[in-house]
């Protein structure tokens, strides 16, 4: 009964917000709201929100973008998971607790410097430097080396004594064993650089570059407040991570189940 009332609590506002986005904005903006609008259903505020905005380039950046920052924090997460889990090198204690540590600083504390840190490296106003500060996700080598953890050694110890190294080990055999988890991360750091609005809306300026977010929130402030189109702007701003997603909802559910959040 739980789960079915807070399925409710999620699903209704999602449902609110598209069956406003096919209202008239006469309708949208009436009170009292009514469910079925007098005025009947229309695919005019999708069509004035593409028309007010380069839609499909602004999907395409934040495409560009949340592919490139998910790839590099999986090249940058699992090996650090991996030493992490399996090495007992000098000073592992204070890196893996600096690795925890990092969770609880704010991102917004980190923008300013990381500002002046793309405008020194002249990255400021490129998708390089949208993508850059968002590679590093401390949470995501948590939750791998919990993972690797569970992980039997007997099968990297077979491996060690027929001459594999570190690395073959990693590649063939940790890798395969960790498929679901590693989808799960890839989709959760995906999601969350593709809604990211903060970061990409203070390093870049042109209209060229714009993510999705920051695109869509464009579009709603050239409009005013227009509550219909602002409901299709969302719309279509979720709408490729709702596929994302659906397509991949057995993955992450199934990589989460098998790891915790304890850590060493």
């Amino acid at each position: 009964m739980a789960l079915v009332i807070a399925a409710l609590a999620w699903a209704i506002p999602i449902f609110f917000a598209l069956q406003m986005s096919f209202k008239h904005e006469a309708d949208a903006s009436a009170a009292p709201l009514a469910f079925w609008p007098p005025r009947g259903w229309t695919l005019d505020n999708y069509a004035a929100v593409i028309r007010g905005g380069d839609i499909p380039l602004w999907l395409w950046n934040s495409l560009v973008v949340a592919a490139v920052v998910t790839a590099i924090t999986l090249l940058i997460s699992v090996p650090a998971a991996y030493v992490f889990s399996r090495t007992d090198f000098p000073g592992r204690r204070l890196c893996y607790g600096l690795t925890v540590a990092a969770i609880m600083v704010p991102p917004q504390i980190l923008i300013v410097p990381l500002f002046e840190q793309m405008k020194f490296m002249k990255l400021s106003d490129t998708l390089a430097g949208v993508a850059l500060p968002q590679v590093v996700a401390p949470l995501m080598v948590i939750v791998l080396k919990n993972f690797f953890d569970q992980l039997p050694v007997e099968l990297e110890e077979s491996a060690r004594l027929e001459g594999a190294s570190r690395v073959k080990i990693l590649t063939a055999i940790i890798l395969p064993l960790s498929r679901s988890i590693i989808v799960a991360v890839a989709i959760f750091v995906f999601i969350g650089c593709w809604n990211n609005f903060l970061w990409p809306f203070i390093i870049t300026n042109s209209p060229n570059l714009m993510t999705i977010p920051v695109g869509l929130g464009t579009v709603k402030n050239a409009y005013g407040v227009q509550y219909a189109q602002g409901m299709a702007s969302a719309v279509i701003g979720a709408l490729p991570l709702v596929i994302v997603f659906v397509l991949f909802q057995r993955q992450i559910v199934k990589g989460f189940a098998t790891t915790g959040m304890g850590g060493q």
